[in-house]
C-alpha cells in the first residue's frame, strides 16, 4: 500500500510539474507571439483539416488549409486559415491538404500565432524574413503535445517566399 501511495504521490507530483512547465512556456509562447507581431490562440482542434482552393500567383496556387479549433481561454470555436505554400510538404498547384498540416487530427492541441479576424485566425507561417509588424507577423501553427510541450511550426516552410517582394 505504501508504494502505491508513494507512487501516486509521484505521479500527481510530475503532473504538477509539467502543468506549471507547459503554463511558462504557453506564457513564453505567447510573449514571443507579441514579439513577433501576432496574437497566440491556443485551443484543441474540432475539425480534421480541410482544404480549399484559391488563387493564383505567378503560377503557384495560394491555396489554403481550414481547421476549426476550440479555444483554451474561452471555450468558442475557431477557424484557423493555413497558407499551404508555407508548409513544408506543399506540392505546386496540388488539390490536397499537405504534409505537415495532414497529420492534425481531432482532439489535438493546437497553438497558432498569427492576425485574428472576427471568428478565427490568419496569417500563422512565417514572414519570409521581413521585420514582423501587426500586418506582417512572423507567425506559426504548431502541435501542443500530451506532455504539454510544443512541436515545431509546420508553417516554416521558404520555397515560395519570392512570391511576394520584401517590404
Amino acid at each position: 500500500m505504501r508504494s502505491l501511495v508513494h507512487r501516486t504521490s509521484i505521479s500527481v507530483a510530475a503532473a504538477l510539474l509539467l502543468a506549471a512547465l507547459s503554463t511558462t512556456a504557453r506564457a513564453d509562447d505567447a510573449q514571443n507571439c507579441r514579439a513577433a507581431g501576432g496574437t497566440l490562440l491556443t485551443g484543441r482542434a474540432v475539425s480534421p483539416p480541410t482544404f480549399k482552393d484559391g488563387m493564383f500567383r505567378h503560377g503557384v496556387e495560394l491555396s489554403h488549409t481550414h481547421l476549426r479549433i476550440k479555444g483554451d481561454a474561452d471555450g468558442k470555436t475557431y477557424d484557423v486559415a493555413i497558407d499551404n505554400v508555407f508548409a513544408s510538404g506543399y506540392q505546386k498547384n496540388s488539390k490536397g491538404v499537405p504534409a505537415p498540416l495532414n497529420t492534425i487530427k481531432v482532439g489535438d492541441g493546437i497553438e497558432a500565432c498569427g492576425i485574428p479576424f472576427r471568428g478565427g485566425i490568419h496569417w500563422v507561417h512565417n514572414n519570409c524574413g521581413d521585420t514582423p509588424t501587426s500586418s506582417d507577423p512572423n507567425g506559426w501553427l504548431k502541435i501542443v503535445r500530451a506532455d504539454g510541450s510544443v512541436g515545431p511550426n509546420l508553417e516554416d516552410g521558404q520555397t515560395y517566399c519570392g512570391l511576394w517582394p520584401h517590404r
